[in-house]
């Protein structure tokens, strides 16, 4: 920062001394030096101040990223559901349908009159009766 070497600090402590005097020179010299003190507090406040808000602003960055990225997951993943639940309800639907198609069929089939079988099933066509043995004729004898 300030380029000053040890034999400018030398002129300048002789000049003090003899200007300030020999009785005030350590009460000056302890006054800057709590100055001085006082000075790098307050300089290193605001390097960590600013040290802070530059944190601050790179998590409130970060949250937004995140929230961003959330809120993202969140819709997709809804979307998701949205589509899986339709096609679920379609499945069901097509189930549901075909289910009632069989028991209309059921039904259909229970409460229609039976057909009779047809009648030659169960009518044997009169056969012949058996013819009985011809007794053989009786020839007269005489």
């Amino acid at each position: 920062m300030f380029d000053i070497g040890f034999s400018e600090l030398m002129v300048i402590g002789v000049v003090a001394l003899i200007v300030i005097g020999p009785e005030k020179l350590p009460r000056l010299a302890r006054t800057l030096g709590h100055l001085a003190g006082k000075l790098q507090r307050y300089v290193s406040d605001v390097k960590a101040d600013i040290n802070r808000e530059i944190e601050l602003e790179d998590l409130k960055k970060m949250r937004d990223s995140m929230q961003q990225a959330a809120s993202s997951f969140q819709s997709d993943f809804t979307s998701e559901v949205n589509k899986t639940e339709a096609e679920l309800k379609k499945a069901a639907d097509e189930l549901n349908r075909t289910t009632e198609e069989i028991n209309q069929s059921l039904n259909a089939a229970h409460t229609e009159t039976p057909v009779p079988p047809p009648q030659e099933a169960f009518q044997a066509e009169p056969a012949a009766a058996p013819a009985a043995p011809e007794a053989p004729a009786k020839t007269k004898v005489s």
